[in-house]
């Protein structure tokens, strides 16, 4: 593998591999306001909530890596301590991208982008019309990370309020991801959209204990039929399969009486465990009865 060294590799090198690497990261679009009531807009990805009780939202304001100055965000919440930060999803990410050029201080970003300032509720910057939800925010605290190019300004945000588009609330009040379409920022120019095809459910309670790999058949860990996607499925199974149940199949499935006498059925036994797998998840433990059958039966 490629060794990149923070202390060797030029900063602008270092700085795309490490936005590139760890992504998607979920975009802030921060409104701020300054002393003299001067609105601003711009978009951060290095973003994440980091705590529901209370409520902390956590973005860094990065200093610029070619000249090392700092932006107009970070003054104005050291300034006025508040701030809201938007979500960006399919339907405005074009015009966040007008709002991140570096536009002279003074300079409106909701004029540039052409996307509209509301009023808050509770704090004085402006909430974006056009996005889906937005989150009013008490700066709590400004961490520096650093002084030279590429260094952060960790900005600590209690979430005061919330206001979310009830378009994208489903039928049991939760938010549809595929109806809020957000963007997600990966390195250089790129984005992922999140929704459509690139959502996927992955069932798995944390709460419940699992069989874990460690108690699959080894012929299952040594299948080179199963991906480790697969192999996860079946290690995050709550229990094993008896094998009454597995021999139970050679009444109840055609297909298996069919695999079984056939030439290599363990084999064969594997993919069709594995085509059940990738096609239902819900099935996980009927593909494991398969996949185990393969153990009883044939060793």
């Amino acid at each position: 593998m490629k060794i990149i060294d923070p202390k060797t590799t030029p900063r602008f090198d270092f700085h795309q591999y490490i936005v590139g690497a760890v992504a998607p990261r979920p975009i802030a679009f921060v409104s701020t306001i300054d002393r003299d009531g001067i609105a601003n807009l711009a978009p951060y990805s290095f973003f994440n909530a980091f705590s529901s009780n209370p409520p902390v939202l956590v973005f860094s304001s990065n200093r610029r890596v070619a000249d090392n100055t700092t932006k107009d965000t970070l003054a104005n919440v050291r300034e006025t301590g508040e701030a809201v930060i938007n979500a960006v999803n399919y339907n405005i990410v074009r015009q966040m991208a007008v709002a991140s050029v570096q536009f002279p201080k003074g300079v409106s970003e909701f004029a540039k982008s052409g996307l509209t300032p509301i009023p808050s509720d509770l704090v004085k910057p402006f909430r974006v019309k056009e996005s889906p939800i937005h989150m009013e925010c008490k700066v709590k605290d400004v961490i520096t990370l650093g002084d030279k190019g590429g260094a952060g300004h960790l900005i600590l945000c209690e979430m005061l309020r919330m206001h979310i588009d009830e378009k994208v609330i489903d039928e049991r009040g939760r938010i549809d991801p595929h109806k809020l379409d957000l963007m997600g920022r990966l390195g250089r120019s790129y984005y992922v959209r999140a929704s459509g095809s690139a959502i996927h459910t992955i069932p798995q309670a944390v709460e419940k204990m699992v069989i874990g790999y460690d108690h699959l058949p080894e012929g299952v860990k040594r299948s080179k039929v199963f991906t480790g996607n697969n192999i996860g499925q079946l290690a995050g199974l709550p229990e094993a399969p008896t094998r009454e149940e597995c021999l139970a199949l050679k009444d109840a499935d055609n297909r298996v009486r069919e695999i079984l006498a056939s030439a290599n059925p363990k084999e064969h036994l594997h993919q069709y465990a594995k085509q059940i797998l990738d096609e239902n998840d819900e099935q996980r433990m009927l593909a494991a009865k398969i996949a185990w059958l393969a153990e009883s039966s044939l060793d």
